[in-house]
């Protein structure tokens, strides 16, 4: 058993807390808005934190999932952030989908205090963290990422080290880019079996077992043939994923022009009132 302070306990970071939790892991949440965390608490046990530094504080493991990189300095590196507390030889995860830029920082903060860092975003959406499914992409030492596994494995099926510090965050990047790219064509792809009066269902049947097959087909075709947008990652979130996506490209002199092409389109579902649906509203631009 060990001694875990989770840090964000909302759609994603709720589940796996709860995950950690049902391990037989002694487990203190803290969140910024305190009824969540008094429900979470009330549902699973453990106990709430004033704040991630009360936490952090004799903990084994601090694990993050907040929003963005302002969210994740403040619950590390503030005043009342969880650097102040953390013991040495503490290992900390992050799993919130920020900047390389932050990791490396994290990373080079947390070695000064003798901390282990691993960033340690994650894909497989709200299913895969209610499922404990989720597959973790780990940037960091080998010794941070061999601590931080054990605990990793209580909600996830698939746990990659790729790299040094920020290499998970870069990681993540690769897997958005690649993810609008499908999830546009695959829009394009019904609409157009729609204007020839195919039969979706006998479509999805004879394609899907192919080159064209992909996680979005299997799981997004019928929805989106229904206009039902209530599933995974929302536009809003997307649309910042891409935007770190194309910081870390100008600084590595990566070029993204269809990205930057689809990132266009969801502006478009955003300017729909598209903002909270997820990113198969992608569809919603292309006229039946």
């Amino acid at each position: 058993m060990a001694r875990i302070a989770f840090i964000g306990i909302g759609t994603m970071g709720g589940p796996m807390a709860r995950h950690l939790r049902a391990a037989g892991h002694d487990v203190t949440v803290y969140n910024r808005s305190p009824d969540r965390a008094e429900a979470w608490v009330a549902a699973n046990g453990g106990s709430i934190a004033s704040d991630p530094a009360s936490a952090a504080r004799d903990a084994d493991a601090v694990m993050t999932c907040v929003g963005n990189d302002d969210d994740l300095a403040q619950a590390t590196l503030g005043r009342e952030g969880a650097f102040r507390t953390m013991r040495e030889g503490a290992v900390f995860i992050d799993h919130t989908t920020v900047s390389a830029k932050i990791a490396r920082q994290l990373a080079v903060e947390g070695k000064s205090a003798g901390i282990l860092t691993v960033d340690a975003p994650v894909t497989g959406g709200q299913v895969g963290a209610e499922n404990g499914t989720l597959a973790i992409m780990c940037g960091g030492s080998a010794r941070a990422i061999e601590a931080a596994t054990p605990l990793m494995q209580a909600y996830a099926k698939r746990i990659v080290h790729v790299g040094p510090a920020g290499a998970g965050q870069t990681t993540k990047m690769v897997n958005q880019i690649t993810f609008a790219g499908i999830i546009q064509s695959l829009a394009e792809g019904i609409r157009f079996a729609q204007a020839a009066d195919l039969d979706l269902d006998r479509v999805y049947e004879a394609i899907s077992g192919g080159a064209a097959s992909s996680w979005q087909m299997t799981n997004r075709w019928k929805t989106m043939a229904e206009d039902a947008f209530d599933f995974g990652l929302a536009v809003d979130l997307m649309r910042k994923d891409l935007g770190l996506a194309f910081d870390e490209a100008r600084s590595n002199g990566a070029t993204l022009p269809v990205a930057a092409l689809i990132d266009q389109f969801f502006a478009d579902v955003q300017a729909m009132g598209g903002h909270r649906q997820d990113t198969s509203a992608l569809i919603r631009r292309l006229p039946k």
